[in-house]
């Protein structure tokens, strides 16, 4: 018993709730659909959790969380996607995006259009930077690629 509470005690405490939002919002920004996104970040909550030993105190928090849901998407694009998959994707993806008649949804859709259309990494660049507002650098890391690349 003391052991479990002196291990407790060792690691650091996670605000894993208040990360969610972010953590969703890039996992559905990088899958395009909102079913294989809770799919990732459960996956990469898991991931964390089993990996939490590693996360360095004082270091961001959501950072470390958004480059392990990156990571596990990239495993995933690996290991299942194939080029037939993305092809029947981005079809569906287009027949469901129709305009609505208002001026501004119909300039949303086609900014959720042209997002989507982007490659992988650009899309995954612009909502780090853009949308969850985290500097050039910490995109980088997140993304695990040169600061120089990234810009």
């Amino acid at each position: 018993m003391l052991r479990k509470q002196g291990m407790k005690r060792s690691m650091p405490r996670f605000d894993i709730v208040g990360q969610l939002g972010s953590l969703r919002r890039y996992a559905r920004s990088l899958t395009r659909d909102s079913t294989e996104a809770e799919d990732l970040v459960h996956d990469a909550l898991v991931r964390a959790y089993e990996r939490r030993g590693t996360f360095r105190a004082g270091s961001n928090l959501r950072a470390w969380l958004l480059a392990i849901v990156h990571n596990a998407f990239i495993d995933g694009v690996r290991s299942r996607r194939s080029e037939a998959a993305r092809v029947e994707q981005a079809g569906y993806l287009a027949d469901s995006t129709s305009p609505a008649p208002q001026d501004h949804s119909v300039r949303l859709a086609q900014v959720r259009t042209a997002f989507l259309s982007l490659p992988e990494e650009q899309r995954s660049a612009l909502h780090l930077v853009a949308i969850e507002g985290l500097s050039y650098a910490q995109a980088a890391e997140v993304s695990g690629v040169p600061l120089g690349t990234l810009m």
